[in-house]
């Protein structure tokens, strides 16, 4: 039986996802026009996040066309399904959002192939979004059990993740400036995706070639803040002064050259080109918001009824765009991510709102831990699932905003995308009265 045709609407969001997602992908022309001439010495290649297989295969490219008969080598890790064909660096996968042995063994490799390093030489650094926990190496007396109760507690609580990635630093044998540090005195080049709010290169994937502008006790306070009971060792090491990460302006970083090649805003430029080719009128409310998945949700809910009722910011048909990083404090034992807890959350603010529609998704192609990129909302999700005796607000409740979705047919699967700008939020409003 041939299944009946997509409306409009979900092929509008689908296409400004996917172009939201292309323009996150760093190609080799975009490559090529950051690296600087080749070093005397050796060339060498690490990396971390869920973009850096894809990143290390373009950079392949560029060096084969550049200099063919210079040899390359190099360590990326990236999370497990997200490698991608390479010849002279090797790709190590490994557990994301929380670290395995495989973190531990690739940073401790990439940071071996650091300190080998000198004058002549140049260090090429791949960073993108989830590098923190793909390239896990605790600090000299934690463990990597250390690491991954922390880590586990960091995610549950609803830390944001600049706070969570200031405790990470401060754990760890690599990030926060030390990968850099320990690299000294090559020269480092270090391309970047930004997956976080506001692009700050001390927080993408921890930093670990940017010096640390946070501070031990800082990391203390953001785990008293939340009342994570940590293990005595990692309390006892973030005592310690030698906790402390390299600062902005450590003479060990002062050869570091840092380059944005893809961010957040790039992703909603595009999808807002695709809107304008449609007939809709694009608002972009930001790319770094914030907070509680279900409170951001009202937020927006709020903004397609005014456009709907009072054509503010923008008159119907317009596309209601938004990026940057939620989060979910845990309470149930359902599953799914920060995005379709979003999206769940935007159903239940709406309550039947017509002629509005959305789509909630991560461009890493994962929501959390799940297999789905997020999910997509229409206007009749509420009646649909209360032909099949499912209730939006319990499903909220217990934080099984996947259950919903996967019930309705709504969840977004695109698999890995191999790039990470964060989560990406669109809403359609087709229509001149939603105030349902």
């Amino acid at each position: 039986m041939t299944p009946p045709p997509k409306p409009a609407e979900r092929i509008l969001l689908e296409e400004m996802f996917a172009a939201a997602v292309a323009a996150a992908k760093p190609g080799a022309a975009q490559i090529a026009a950051h690296l600087p001439p080749l070093p005397k010495g050796r060339t060498v290649v690490v990396g971390a996040g869920k973009g850096a297989a894809a990143m290390a295969a373009a950079l392949e490219e560029v060096l084969r066309d550049r200099a063919p008969d210079r040899g390359i080598t190099g360590v990326v890790v990236t999370r497990y399904a997200h490698g991608a064909p390479t010849r002279a660096i090797r790709v190590i996968e490994a557990g994301h959002p929380n670290p395995d042995t495989a973190s531990q063994q690739a940073a401790a490799r990439i940071l071996g192939l650091a300190e080998g390093l000198a004058e002549d030489d140049l260090l090429i650094c791949l960073i993108s979004g989830g590098g923190s926990a793909l390239m896990a190496l605790p600090a000299p007396g934690l463990t990597l059990q250390d690491k991954q109760t922390v880590n586990r507690a960091l995610l549950r609580s609803g830390a944001t993740i600049d706070e969570i990635n200031c405790v990470r630093k401060h754990l760890s044998a690599i990030k926060g400036g030390r990968l850099a540090a320990a690299a000294w005195p090559a020269p480092v080049l270090t391309l970047m995706v930004s997956d976080v709010p506001g692009d700050d290169p001390a927080v993408i994937a921890s930093g670990p070639t940017v010096g640390d502008p946070t501070t031990r006790e800082q990391a203390l306070a953001i785990l008293d803040r939340y009342g994570i009971d940590v293990p005595a060792a990692v309390r006892a090491h973030l005592l310690s002064p030698a906790s402390e990460s390299p600062k902005p302006g450590d003479p060990r970083l002062s050869t570091n050259t840092g380059i944005m090649l893809s961010t957040p805003q790039d992703a909603l430029d595009a999808a807002a080109a695709v809107a304008r080719r449609r007939g809709y009128t694009p608002v972009i409310l930001g790319d770094a918001l914030e907070g509680e998945a279900r409170d951001v949700a009202k937020a927006h809910a709020a903004i397609a009824r005014q456009v709907g009722e009072q054509e503010q910011p923008a008159p119907a048909p317009c596309v209601i765009l938004s990026g940057g990083e939620t989060t979910v404090t845990l309470k149930g034992d359902g599953r799914g991510g920060r995005n379709a807890e979003f999206l769940l959350a935007l159903a239940v603010a709406l309550n039947g709102a017509p002629g509005i529609w959305a789509l909630a998704a991560d461009t890493d192609g994962i929501d959390g831990v799940e297999d789905n990129a997020g999910a997509i909302l229409t206007p009749d999700t509420l009646p649909r699932a209360a032909a099949l005796g499912l209730s939006a607000s319990a499903y909220l409740d217990n934080n099984d905003s996947y259950g919903f979705f996967s019930a309705l047919n709504d969840l977004l699967l695109t698999g890995p995308t191999r790039t990470n700008v964060n989560d990406f939020r669109a809403i359609v409003v087709t229509s001149q009265d939603s105030s349902g």
